[in-house]
């Protein structure tokens, strides 16, 4: 029973987060109503006084509740054992929520955002365009958003500006658009000899971390992005995917497609059933890497840029995306 209210008042918050806004105990009844739970409007209102008590939400009258910042701490405490999967379930929403046309050039591409002060770009922009013009971003392709953007969940704060890389799960939104099914398997470190990938020394599976692998080994200072740009030797964050074998000439395709517009990731494709760079492949399946999409900005972190950064943050307008040589530019306009 105790489990059960629990999970009814971690559903509640979780619903004030999603909503960004107030909300009243009659559309909070109904909306857990059709999540499942079994519950009526007296007990949601018994619920939320003592979420108000708590401090996890307050009451603003007619307008309804809304979630405080304790609430949204409370939620990110959550046993981390209800979280663990979350990385793999989020990759699979955003690759089906995406609508990118590759000839068309329009629709939905999935990006990252990394939270930079202002008084930081300057001296972060030559850094980034860096790593792009050295082949080891997703893409050629960026945007920036102003201070107030909502972008996901963060916010952009007052006197910082959010730039958003592409992020590689965009892979796996365009490939299922063409019936191609990607299996993610893990997020990882791979070493570079003379600019050329040799072998994985880190590796965490999507299935098993809450937190996306890259953000982990930025983090922790992991990365060698300064070695990988200016001698070719270093460590990059690359993803690992696997893809049904009949669609390997296909996928080949839709690279080079990708490629042309900008949105070009695969740094290798292997064979039916044969290891990639070490890494065993399943039966009837080929293997592929793809460049991290946060990799553009992992070299600031090295160069003691403190920034914050979330992966797979939301999904963006392909249109709003530049390419990164016109970096200096917009952002000259844009401050």
């Amino acid at each position: 029973m105790r489990e059960k209210t629990e999970k009814k008042r971690l559903a509640i918050l979780r619903i004030l987060q999603e909503s960004n806004n107030c909300l009243s105990s009659s559309k909070l009844t109904r909306q857990l109503q059709a999540m499942g739970y079994e519950v009526s409007g007296r007990t949601i209102r018994l619920y939320l006084l003592e979420l108000d008590r708590e401090g996890f939400t307050e009451n603003h009258g007619k307008r309804g509740r809304r979630i405080t910042e304790r609430g949204i701490k409370e939620l990110s405490a959550v046993k981390v054992y209800e979280k663990i999967g979350i990385m793999a379930a989020k990759i699979d929403q955003l690759s089906y929520n995406m609508n990118f046309d590759i000839l068309k050039k329009s629709g939905t591409v999935i990006v990252n955002i990394s939270i930079l002060p202002v008084d930081k770009l300057y001296q972060s922009t030559p850094l980034i365009k860096k790593v792009f013009a050295a082949g080891y971003a997703m893409g050629q392709l960026l945007t920036l958003f102003p201070a107030g953007k909502k972008v996901g969940e963060p916010t952009v704060p007052q006197g910082c500006v959010g730039i958003g890389t592409v992020c590689s799960v965009t892979v796996n939104g365009v490939l299922l658009a063409h019936g191609v099914p990607t299996n993610s398997r893990f997020g990882g470190l791979l070493e570079l000899q003379d600019k050329k990938p040799t072998r994985f020394v880190e590796l965490i599976h999507y299935e098993g971390t809450t937190i996306d692998p890259l953000e982990i080994f930025i983090r922790t200072g992991m990365t060698d992005y300064i070695g990988a740009t200016e001698t070719g030797n270093g460590r990059i964050g690359v993803g690992f995917r696997e893809i049904p074998a009949d669609s390997r000439n296909q996928v080949m395709e839709i690279a080079q497609q990708l490629e042309a517009i900008g949105l070009g990731g695969f740094l290798a494709i292997g064979w039916p059933g044969q290891p990639l760079l070490d890494i065993p492949v399943s039966e009837g399946r080929v293997g592929a890497v793809v460049i991290g999409g946060l990799n553009p900005i992992a070299i600031l972190e090295e160069h003691g840029i403190k920034l914050h950064s979330h992966a797979m943050a939301a999904l963006a307008d392909y249109q709003s995306l530049f390419p990164y040589q016109e970096l200096d530019v917009r952002i000259r306009n844009f401050i």
